[in-house]
């Protein structure tokens, strides 16, 4: 059996900034990228998630430039191909080149990271580095006229609360915000608080400076020749499921699973099904399934 490791390390990216990431699982599994999304960290996925993970990939949760444990540059937030060598950097300190097969998973935010990526290293799906992705309630662009970048009621009604460095306006409109996440908040109570904590230990001016570009990756897309999972909440009130109808109207290979009546954090509201699906998409990739026609999961969503 391949040697089992968790750790937490660090690397430079382009820049000099510093990221942080956990790596746990089989050295020599299949990679799985998790790359969370605004206002969070590597924490967000939860020790169940990441335990289940860990026993079947090679799981490496990033803390994005600015969250978590890593960096917070005073700017250097604009720059997609900044967010790209952030990934590339953690990639090459794991070793994981051509013919890895890896699999990058990006929730909210996180997916217009991994599209940042998948668009400035053209070259990462043609020579197997990546062979698979998973949108989670995430944007594939984001400023005024992408259609990958829409932002739900939620959020626009936060805004610009949640950008404030007055803790007075800015703790209750990230309550609000946070509370948002979930279609079904019933026993989530703890999960909403430690999300909530990881959004406020984000400083606001990383907050803020996340929102300020403007960038699309829709030709990319087009032409991504790579098996694509599109899993959204009906009910997303922070990422409009519009940005999933654009996605799986652009890329080739992109599967829908739709959550009937889910909300942002489908790893929270369903930590089963959450699994499962990811289970079944990696499970198409290693050949042990056949494709499914219409996708992991129907526009009805399937159980929850």
């Amino acid at each position: 059996m391949a040697e089992h490791s968790a750790a937490v390390r660090q690397v430079d990216a382009s820049d000099g900034t510093r990221i942080v990431y956990r790596v746990d699982g089989r050295v020599g599994a299949r990679p799985l990228i998790l790359v969370h999304g605004w206002a969070q960290s590597s924490a967000c996925w939860g020790p169940n998630v990441l335990a289940a993970l860990t026993r079947q990939y090679r799981v490496i949760a990033v803390d994005l430039r600015g969250h978590g444990y890593s960096d917070a540059p005073e700017d250097a937030y604009d720059d997609p191909s900044l967010w790209a060598g952030d990934l590339r950097a953690v990639l090459d300190a794991e070793g994981i080149g051509a013919g890895a097969g890896a699999v990058l998973l990006g929730w909210s935010y996180g997916g217009l990271v991994c599209c940042d990526f998948l668009d400035n290293e053209r070259g990462a799906a043609a020579d197997g580095t990546v062979g698979g992705l998973i949108l989670v309630g995430a944007l594939t662009g984001i400023g005024r006229g992408q259609k990958g970048g829409r932002v739900g009621k939620a959020m626009r009604s936060a805004m610009p609360s949640v950008l404030a460095t007055d803790a007075e306006v800015a703790v209750p409109a990230m309550i609000e915000l946070t509370s948002a996440f979930h279609g079904e908040l019933h026993g989530k109570g703890e999960r909403q608080q430690a999300l909530l904590a990881l959004a406020l230990g984000t400083p606001p001016r990383v907050r803020t400076a996340l929102f300020n570009r403007n960038s699309g990756h829709d030709e990319m897309l087009a032409t991504l020749d790579i098996p694509v999972l599109v899993m959204h909440g009906t009910d997303d009130r922070i990422v409009d499921p519009s940005v999933a109808e654009h996605a799986l109207a652009t890329i080739p290979h992109a599967r829908p699973s739709f959550w009937d009546g889910g909300g942002h954090a489908p790893f929270v509201e369903n930590e089963g099904r959450f699994i499962s699906e990811i289970d079944e998409f990696i499970d198409v990739l290693d050949g042990d399934l056949p494709a499914a026609g219409g996708g992991v999961g129907s526009a009805a969503g399937g159980g929850r």
